[in-house]
C-alpha cells in the first residue's frame, strides 16, 4: 500500500517534531500532521483529512487505556502505528489484538520505524525484536495471570475499589466524588496501586486487571485500609 502521508497524535511537542522528521527521512512520508490529543485526531479525521497512516501514543490526556487506538482505527480506516514507551508483552499483545498496524518502542531508532513503515506497506503486522507472545510466555514459565492476581492480593480495600473504577474508565475526579474522597487522596492510591502492580501508567495497570477475574478476587484478596 502507498504510504504518502501521516497524522502523528502526541501531546509532547518536541517527539511529535522529531517523529515527523523520522517519519520524512525515513519512511517517504512527505505529508505529516501532528494532534495533540484523541479530541483533536478525531476533529481531524472526520473532518476529512486525507491521511495514509495514523501514528499513536497511547498515554494521551483525555483517553485512557485503548479506546484511542480502536476509535481512530475505525474512523480513519487506515493503518494504525503504535509508538509508545509502555513496551512489555503484555502491552504489545493488547494492541495487536485491537488492531494496531504495528508497534514500536518510543525511543527505537530510526531503522525500527523504516523497517515498521516497509512492513506496513507490504500489508504486514510490525512486532519489535524481543517480543514474545502470551502463549510463548506462559509455556516457558509461571502463568502471569497468576503472578498478576498476587499482585492484586496486595491492594488494600480501597485501593482495589480505585483500581475498579479505573477499570471503568473514569478519571480521577470522578472517583474522588464517588467514594467522596479528596482527590489528591484518589491520587495517593493511584500512585499506590501503581507501585504494588508493578506498573508505571494505568493502562497497564488496567491490562494486568483484566488478565485476572479481577470482580471475582476483589473483596477474598483486598486486605483492610
Amino acid at each position: 500500500m502507498d504510504i504518502t502521508s501521516a497524522l502523528i497524535v502526541d501531546d509532547h511537542p518536541l517527539f511529535c517534531d522529531a517523529l515527523a522528521m523520522t517519519l520524512q527521512a525515513v519512511g517517504g512520508i512527505r505529508s505529516v500532521t501532528t494532534a495533540g490529543s484523541l479530541t483533536a485526531a478525531m476533529a481531524e479525521v472526520e473532518g476529512g483529512a486525507s491521511v495514509d497512516l495514523i501514528v499513536l501514543d497511547l498515554n494521551l490526556p483525555d483517553v485512557d487505556g485503548l479506546d484511542g487506538l480502536i476509535r481512530l482505527r475505525k474512523a480513519a480506516g487506515v493503518p494504525v502505528l503504535v509508538v509508545s514507551s509502555m513496551a512489555d508483552n503484555r502491552m504489545i499483545s493488547a494492541v495487536t489484538e485491537s488492531g494496531a498496524s504495528g508497534f514500536v518502542p518510543k525511543h527505537s531508532p530510526r531503522d525500527v520505524f523504516r523497517a515498521a513503515i516497509d512492513t506496513i506497506r507490504a500489508d504486514g503486522q510490525y512486532l519489535p525484536d524481543g517480543y514474545v507472545t502470551p502463549q510463548e510466555t506462559e509455556a516457558s514459565g509461571p502463568r502471569r495471570g497468576d503472578d498478576a492476581a498476587t499482585r492484586i492480593a496486595t491492594l488494600t480495600n480501597q485501593q482495589a475499589r480505585i483500581l475498579q473504577l479505573i477499570c471503568e474508565g473514569k478519571l480521577n475526579k470522578q472517583i474522588a466524588y464517588d467514594l467522596s474522597i479528596a482527590e489528591t487522596t484518589v491520587k495517593a492510591h493511584v500512585t499506590a496501586i501503581m507501585r504494588k502492580l508493578g506498573v508505571q501508567s494505568r493502562t497497564q495497570a488496567v491490562l494486568i486487571a483484566k488478565e485476572t477475574s479481577f470482580a471475582s478476587v476483589l473483596q477474598g484478596a483486598a486486605r483492610p485500609a
